[in-house]
């Protein structure tokens, strides 16, 4: 499982011209689930992210969870994210979990979110979303479970 994360001061998905997440600062969060991936790695997953220490305390040091500057979390699926791109000019897919099954592990995911007390948005899981967002930084990171 594996989640990109962006520092933002703001962020918002639409599908069909329609806003369906949007989130002022916090965290965007891209989320990809990989074939073998299950609800233990989505908790783990979701236990650093949300401790992740990626916001500017009083002496501008990254020392700050998210929950430490109240901050909101978006949520959205991104299968390509596990895209294999070390031969050729085209992406493999071929480690992307099963839609089904990452679907229900997404939901999980923003379920044990909103279980911790984070406020949290998301897009919609397969759609087509234009995903907008102002990266504070930037700050951007790869966060992995396996």
């Amino acid at each position: 499982m594996i989640a990109l994360l962006q520092r933002v001061s703001s962020a918002q998905v639409d599908v069909e011209g329609k806003t369906v997440g949007k989130i002022g600062k916090g965290t965007m969060l891209l989320l990809g689930v990989e074939q073998g991936d299950d609800e233990a790695k989505a908790k783990r997953l979701c236990e650093r992210v949300l401790n992740y220490r990626i916001f500017s305390d009083a002496q501008g040091k990254m020392n700050l969870n998210l929950s430490q500057v109240a901050g909101q979390l978006l949520v959205v699926s991104q299968f390509t994210l596990v895209a294999d791109t070390e031969k050729g000019n085209r992406p493999s897919f071929s480690r992307a979990g099963e839609p089904q099954k990452s679907k229900l592990l997404y939901e999980y995911f923003v379920s044990q979110v909103k279980a911790a007390g984070i406020e949290c948005q998301t897009g919609q899981f397969g759609a087509d979303m234009q995903v907008s967002l102002v990266n504070d930084g930037p700050v951007t990171f790869q966060l992995r479970v396996a």
